[in-house]
């Protein structure tokens, strides 16, 4: 079976492929364009520098410091 376009016997097939080939082509035209970076995570370094210690005195400041220092030396194993 065939249709007339514009004067022109169409077949079916052709009506068919035209057809999802239009729609593939439409979606891939409007899903392209410029993607945006995905967002690099933080080094180690720069969230050492972002956390605040709040201690109340100096002695529990440092340790706190050599108590992550040690558990950073025994997850590195």
């Amino acid at each position: 079976m065939s249709y007339v376009i514009l004067g022109r016997a169409i077949k079916n097939e052709y009506l068919a492929l035209g057809t999802i080939f239009s729609a593939v082509g439409i979606t891939m035209l409007a899903t392209g364009g410029k993607k945006e970076a995905p967002a690099q995570k933080p080094t180690l370094a720069q969230v050492k520098d972002s956390v605040k210690i709040d201690a109340s005195s100096k002695e529990e400041e440092e340790f706190i410091k050599n108590f992550i220092a040690e558990a950073e030396k025994d997850s590195k194993h």
